[in-house]
């Protein structure tokens, strides 16, 4: 499952000063099945790639596994993911308390929220979500792409898995709005810090509070594009709302 499936062509009628035929790429969707340990647990929509990490994470996040460990075996083929587990399908408390000193400077926070809005993908077709998880100085430690935010997010949670990232030295980023589900995981993987273009919910921001997380809403750099119903506009003035924990953001 390597070859990217991300993009395929597809052809439209465009209808402005005339009416002409005319081809473009778009984003696929894949339904993707996940079996354990022998019965069908879902199946996700999601953007085809880093499948297995998408995989790992969202067990993660639904409290199935505690670690990669907990994975005896996984195969992928075509839309059918098939998982073999060590220990018994049990949700486990997804929203425990953050236990990390871990700070960054806000420059951090501009850099690795403008680093997700790099997507080539989003530019070509507006249609794509990203996530990413970042050390000190905005360094990244991976950046994934999907339709769903949600998706997003676990793809970077199960890559963080995999290679055994210490998530209470990082910080994450997201393109999508931070409900209490997506601040749920977060908290869940012990990550202290997580920041976002747009907006942040209420349940959200309580769940963060009682959590122990850095919660970051409206991170907009100078020359961010800002899309809404009605209109585009361009931020001309940096700056960022944080909503819980302010203390481990450097001034």
């Amino acid at each position: 499952m390597s070859k990217d499936r991300s993009l395929e062509w597809v052809e439209y009628t465009k209808v402005n000063a005339e009416v002409t035929r005319a081809k473009e790429r778009v984003v696929t969707e894949l339904g993707l099945s996940i079996i354990i340990n022998g019965r069908h647990f879902a199946t996700a929509m999601i953007t085809p790639m880093m499948e297995k990490e998408f995989i790992i994470g969202h067990l993660f996040g639904q409290g199935i596994i505690e670690n990669i460990a907990d994975i005896e075996s996984i195969t992928l083929k075509e839309n059918i993911a098939e998982l073999t587990l060590l220990r018994k399908e049990d949700k486990a408390q997804c929203s425990p308390e953050i236990h990390s000193d871990f700070k960054v400077s806000r420059e951090d926070i501009f850099d690795g929220v403008n680093a997700i809005l790099k997507s080539k993908i989003y530019a070509e077709t507006e249609a794509i979500h990203s996530a990413g998880l970042f050390k000190r100085g905005a360094e990244p430690i991976c950046i994934a792409e999907d339709i769903g935010r949600h998706n997003a997010l676990d793809k970077v949670i199960g890559y963080a898995l995999i290679n055994k990232i210490d998530f209470s030295n990082a910080f994450a980023a997201s393109t999508g709005r931070l409900a209490s589900d997506m601040v749920s995981k977060i908290c869940r993987a012990n990550i202290p810090i997580v920041a976002t273009k747009t907006a942040v919910t209420k349940l959200g921001i309580e769940i963060g509070e009682r959590c122990g997380l850095t919660i970051i809403g409206f991170v907009r750099d100078i020359g961010t594009k800002v899309t809404t119903d009605t209109e585009v506009r361009i931020a001309t003035k940096r700056g960022m709302k944080i909503y819980t924990n302010p203390q481990r953001i450097l001034y």
